[in-house]
């Protein structure tokens, strides 16, 4: 790359050496001069000229890699001691379309010990093949481990894009992938489509605190990697009847290649709340007052055989633990019903629940961004309302 001036179109106007970081440019007769010892081909001196008097060439960088060679979308099937996660279930609902539009197969990639009953499983919420590698070193999560194993199957059968849940594991794991294999990506993503007429994933994430969503893509180099927030995608319902290819991969890893030892893995002995999976959320936020009224909001919880949520200014204020969080920094969800209760809907709550398919806002105030978005908006006090629909709730329940 370089940069030339061109003396016949510049005015001496010196707005480029105000431009130039690097005090790279000098008047010579009136003229801008480029210094080639201190230019460092930023451009930023192109982009100041009002004369269009100063032209930056760049060479295209080569990757040298042929896009035309990677084919397919990879889901990476996330398990934890031979359970499968229930995020992966939704990527292969969203992976389903992606192929569908590119025309592909779709594949699951499954490590672990011993988990052959899960490739079944994945076969049955749509994937057409299950790249399998079993191996005692991948019984437990390692970076080191999944990493070589997955860019080793990458660089081999070349996929076009892979997704990956942005669980505590996947957001471990997909960085590491990525920075191995020299290719981009998405974090975040809460959409993914397809631009079908150049084959590029498109990946649509919030950016700005959820102010705008931005949209990245990645032209130049394969494969095409996102991870996807748990929660966003909808899952497709099993179907038992799909026949698909299981490939049991030869692995090849040994233990220097693992720089950590997992000497035991210990459960918490807190019960975390799954939002992820809840059919019924009732949330409370900072029109509670105080954390007393969480006891309200799970007694309805309760029940409605739900689970309770938290806007982020309850988390803030310490009346609820972080894993209830609904939201941009907590979980997205989309159950059946979502009751936000004292919540007035900040961008970033919304983010995190605004796809559920049911949703009803109790609040004072009626001008509170919540009802934009909610199916039934209830204006009153919620220590009122709230009580009521506990009864009704526990009638219908007696009929029944």
């Amino acid at each position: 790359m370089s940069v030339t001036i061109l003396k016949d179109k510049c005015r001496g106007c010196r707005l480029c050496l105000k431009a130039c970081p690097f005090d790279a440019i000098k008047m010579e007769d009136g003229k801008a001069v480029i210094n080639y010892d201190k230019c460092t081909n930023c451009g930023a001196c192109e982009a100041s000229c009002r004369f269009e008097s100063i032209l930056v060439e760049r060479e295209e960088k080569k990757t040298g890699i042929d896009l035309s060679a990677y084919k397919g979308v990879w889901v990476f099937a996330e398990q934890r001691l031979g359970k499968l996660m229930f995020t992966s279930l939704e990527l292969l609902g969203e992976g389903r379309k992606l192929a569908d539009k590119l025309g592909v197969e779709l594949s699951a990639v499954l490590l672990g010990y011993e988990v052959d009953g899960i490739c079944e499983e994945l076969i049955h919420f749509g994937a057409d093949r299950v790249i399998y590698a079993n191996h005692r070193l991948l019984q437990n999560y390692t970076t080191d481990g999944y990493t070589k194993v997955i860019a080793d199957l990458i660089n081999e059968k070349r996929p076009e894009a892979m997704i990956v849940g942005a669980t505590n594991i996947g957001r471990d794991l997909a960085p590491r992938i990525a920075a191995r294999l020299n290719t981009g990506l998405t974090a975040d993503c809460t959409k993914l489509d397809i631009d079908e007429e150049q084959r590029i994933l498109l990946q649509t994430r919030p950016a700005f605190g959820g102010n705008i969503m931005a949209t990245i893509v990645t032209p130049k180099h394969r494969p095409q990697m996102a991870t996807v927030r748990p929660g966003v995608m909808k899952k497709l319902e099993m179907d038992k009847s799909r026949k698909g290819i299981v490939e049991s991969v030869k692995v090849k890893l040994n233990e220097d290649d693992i720089r950590v030892n997992v000497e035991e893995v210990v459960k918490s002995a807190k019960q975390i709340v799954n939002l992820i999976e809840a059919q019924y959320i009732v949330s409370g936020g900072r029109g509670l007052g105080n954390p007393e009224g969480f006891k309200l909001i799970k007694e309805l919880a309760d029940a409605l055989g739900g689970v309770v949520g938290s806007s982020r200014a309850a988390v803030d204020a310490g009346w609820i633990s972080h894993d209830h969080q609904v939201g941009q920094t907590g979980k997205t969800v989309r159950p059946k019903v979502y009751i936000a209760c004292g919540i007035s809907g900040a961008i970033q709550h919304l983010a995190g629940m605004q796809s559920s398919d049911c949703i009803i806002a109790i609040n004072k105030n009626p001008d509170a961004p919540i009802f934009s978005v909610a199916d039934y908006g209830i204006v009153g006090d919620l220590y009122k309302v709230v009580p009521m629909l506990i009864e009704e709730v526990k009638k219908l329940k007696e009929q029944n």
